[in-house]
């Protein structure tokens, strides 16, 4: 882990403020305690929405020109690519990932991110509206028109989890930033380094004060930010059991709220598909990093009359995952954060069992693994889509397979779920895929597997249980804005 410069202080203001509450931070792939970390105290967080609110009303950040921000930010980008192996090295000790997962989804696809924010922020804030002539009651015209305006919102709070750190801390400071607000990043009291580390390289490159603040801490950190009148906008990313009470302490201020929330995707594989491909899909849909992750294909409606031929491929597959240490040789499944996140895998293994799913592989904790928070993938088929293992969140590595015989079934199968943020088919038809495509009510479907990597241009968010707002892409940049119209008249 690389060694940062202030380990017992946050970052406020420009400068590291010290605090003389720390709590362990613990590598969950052998349960060691690496390190020390700073808690951020109710001073903290008063000084930081000082500093934010100051640093938007009256400092320069907001007032430079666009050029200026992006040349900034790409600075920013730039001083984290010259500290890449640390970060990788962080991520896997902190997060538990695999060194391929970090250096690919944890670092490479934020960096990708980033980049194409800063980019898109070139785009013109200010849009002309239509010339309109409007008569006058002397008998001549009026020749009105207008523009629309996007502005900054102000100060953001973004609230970001455990699972994927480092790519949400970057996906919310780098939009947020270049388009002129001020931000405060409070972490998972888990992963509380992927965060701190920015701290540094702001300091590094000396971006004003008060533009980026870093508080760590848990829930009196949170709620302090979520219901403080001097937040504009707060930007979480996290379970949807906790977005609810940020809805609730954010309305009494009414402060906008973006929130990606959690999901129970749905992967359809239909008759025609190539069943080994939407297997290997499949797979990966709840053993990336543990299954820790929102968008994760677990619900695999599979066409009966390829149901056997589909559990065969994946037992198959599933055989050959080594579960592990991420730092040993030939790991491709790494660990669950705590104990309690293996506890709750474990407690929904048990329900699935008692409410008459079949277990197909796994299902237990890896023989021989005394130390680390590891679970075997485990898959059930046997599902009925009322079975609470596949109508609530597991995030942990647990894949369900469920039969349908249409793909008006698939579809009503799809969309009954709570949640609604991701989604995949599988078909030979693809014009047949892309209807069906159509028809699902989430945030975003992949056909065959999609377009190969997670494009910095499309705009990723969900519907009901999973949130609502947009991250990446124009939407995503233009959620950290305000729209103001100006009118005038030809004279």
């Amino acid at each position: 882990m690389p060694i940062l410069k202030t380990m017992n202080a946050v970052y406020v203001n420009g400068e590291w403020m010290r605090t003389d509450v720390l709590e362990p931070v613990v590598n969950p792939a052998d349960e060691t305690i690496f390190a020390e970390a700073p808690v951020g105290q109710a001073e903290h967080v008063e000084a930081a929405l000082e500093a934010a609110r100051t640093a938007f009303d009256k400092g320069p950040w907001p007032r430079m020109t666009p050029r200026e921000r992006q040349a900034k930010m790409t600075e920013f980008l730039d001083a984290i690519e010259r500290r890449k192996d640390e970060i990788i090295d962080l991520i896997i000790t902190e997060a538990g990932s695999t060194p391929a997962l970090a250096r690919l989804l944890h670092f490479g696809i934020p960096m990708q991110h980033g980049r194409a924010a800063i980019e898109l922020a070139a785009r013109p804030a200010i849009t002309p509206l239509p010339v309109e002539t409007t008569p006058q009651a002397n008998g001549t015209s009026m020749l009105g028109a207008g523009v629309m305006v996007r502005d900054p919102v102000g100060v953001v709070a973004a609230i970001t989890p455990y699972n994927f750190p480092f790519f949400l801390n970057v996906g919310k400071i780098v939009p947020a930033l270049v388009l002129g607000n001020t931000l405060i990043l409070k972490p998972s009291p888990y992963t509380p380094f992927e965060a701190l580390i920015l701290g540094e390289i702001a300091d590094e490159i000396g971006l004003p004060k008060g533009v980026l603040n870093i508080v760590t801490g848990d829930l009196p950190v949170g709620e302090r930010l979520t219901t403080d009148r001097r937040v504009d906008l707060v930007h979480f990313t996290g379970s949807d059991k906790v977005g609810e009470k940020i809805q609730a302490q954010a309305a009494p201020t009414l402060k906008r709220v973006i929130m990606e929330l959690g999901g129970k995707s749905a992967l359809i594989v239909r008759p025609d598909a190539d069943v080994a491909k939407a297997a290997a899909i499949g797979m990966g849909g709840f053993t990336i990093h543990s299954g820790q992750g929102c968008a994760l294909l677990t619900r695999h409606l599979v066409h009966n009359a390829v149901k056997q031929q589909y559990l065969d491929a994946m037992r198959g597959m599933l055989a050959k995952v080594k579960v592990g240490h991420p730092r040993q040789e030939g790991t491709t499944m790494g660990p669950l954060i705590r104990e309690v996140a293996r506890q709750r895998t474990e407690n929904y293994v048990e329900i699935a069992q008692s409410q008459g799913a079949r277990l197909i592989h796994g299902g237990q904790r890896p023989d021989g693994m005394e130390r680390g928070y590891y679970y075997e993938p485990t898959l059930f088929a046997d599902v009925s889509n009322d079975h609470r293992i596949a109508q609530e969140e597991v995030f942990g590595p647990i894949g369900v397979v469920i039969g349908f015989d249409s793909d008006e079934e698939a579809i009503e199968i799809a969309n009954d779920s709570d949640f609604g943020l991701s989604g995949g088919i599988f078909s030979g038809d693809v014009g047949k895929a892309y209807d069906m495509a159509l028809q699902i009510r989430t945030g975003g479907v992949s056909i065959n597997g999609g377009s190969g990597r997670m494009s910095s241009h499309a705009p990723f968010g969900g519907i009901k249980r999973s949130g609502y707002g947009r991250e990446y892409g124009l939407e995503g940049l233009n959620e950290f804005t305000n729209i103001k119209t100006i009118s005038f008249h030809a004279a």
